[in-house]
């Protein structure tokens, strides 16, 4: 009984000494919670602070997406008061870029400049160095169109046309795309299954060298991008038959679509998003939607991707761009699949 009676007595100040332990320590992790709470707010207050932002462009400088890149830094950098610095990160169709981006810490500090190749690359490589859902789709900056044209002299005047002789002489003619897996590829790709067309694809390293080689009548037609084509079709060097938009581009008004030609819902457009690793907290992701909002809403920007034709939709918010990605990787993974396009 007496050994009975000092064990209790032990329980009892063991028991005694967790409730006091635990009374002590209540306050702390109370305190700790409600810090951890309050950091978030606190830290998109603060967002983005002295530090820079860096803005990764996928491919060399120089180009389209670098053109829209260094615009979007310089107004939405004002937005944000805060510096943008422009980082090209080329290599493998916007792979290396994205990878890279996925990598970096989810801040808000490091952002990408997306673009369609996101969703086409899907099925044009077998293996990625990255996942869409590692990445937070901000907002689409801006949309263009594939452009089917033909020197002066070739015979079709019109995409109906054109359909035609391909159809009445399966395997005589050939098509040119800036490079395998672009949009001008797959776009015509799509058209060659709709039409039910035997044309020869002819890839090129970039959209001038296929021009040229329409010129020189190497080539029948090119569908490539409509800002690349558009001084040669002012010129008159080049005759656009038809433009993959989903309306008549301000650049090309006397330009029918593909769809009202005779092929309702064919839609080849290229676009630009921005990008971020996922998981930037909610409230630094509204910052960086509403600054890019207010970014290319400006009269610099309006006014430099209009005179190319570019256009830049309404902004509403984030579901835009997810829902355009996850159409697109639809679209195109069905469009690879039955032409075989392949890149790797």
């Amino acid at each position: 009984m007496q050994t009975v009676g000092k064990a209790c007595r032990k329980a009892g100040m063991a028991s005694s000494v967790r409730s006091t332990f635990l009374k002590l320590l209540a306050p702390a992790l109370i305190g700790g919670v409600a810090l951890a709470v309050a950091a978030a707010p606190a830290q998109a207050a603060d967002f983005p602070g002295d530090k820079p932002i860096s803005l990764v462009v996928p491919f060399p400088a120089g180009g389209g997406t670098d053109f829209i890149g260094r615009l979007l830094a310089a107004e939405m950098g004002k937005a944000l008061k805060s510096t943008i610095v422009v980082e090209n990160k080329g290599g493998a169709n916007s792979n290396i870029g994205t990878a890279y981006v996925t990598q970096a810490r989810p801040d808000g500090h490091t952002l990408l400049v997306s673009g369609v190749g996101i969703a086409t690359n899907q099925g044009l490589y077998s293996k990625l160095p990255y996942k869409l859902d590692q990445l937070d789709q901000i907002a689409i900056l801006a949309f263009g169109a594939d452009v089917l044209v033909t020197a002066p002299g070739f015979p079709a005047k019109t995409l109906a046309e054109f359909v035609a002789l391909v159809q009445k002489e399966p395997g005589k003619y050939s098509y040119a795309s800036s490079g395998n897996g672009t949009t001008g590829h797959l776009g015509m790709e799509m058209l060659k299954q709709r039409a039910k067309l035997d044309i020869m694809h002819v890839p090129y390293n970039g959209g001038s060298a296929a021009i040229n080689d329409v010129l020189a009548g190497r080539v029948d037609v090119l569908f490539v991008n409509q800002d690349t084509a558009l001084p040669h079709v002012r010129a008159g060097k080049l005759r656009a038959l038809a433009i993959g938009s989903a309306k008549r581009n301000p650049t090309y008004p006397d330009t029918p679509t593909v769809a009202e030609s005779g092929y309702p819902g064919f839609s080849s457009e290229y676009w630009f998003g921005l990008s971020a690793p996922a998981g930037v907290p909610a409230p630094v992701f509204q910052q960086l939607f509403e600054a890019t909002r207010t970014a290319m809403q400006s009269p610099a920007i309006q006014e430099k991707l209009g005179a190319v034709g570019l256009v830049i939709p309404q902004l509403t918010d984030r579901k835009q761009f997810v829902t355009l990605v996850d159409a697109e990787v639809q679209k195109w993974g069905e469009v690879v699949r039955v032409s075989g396009a392949r890149i790797d």
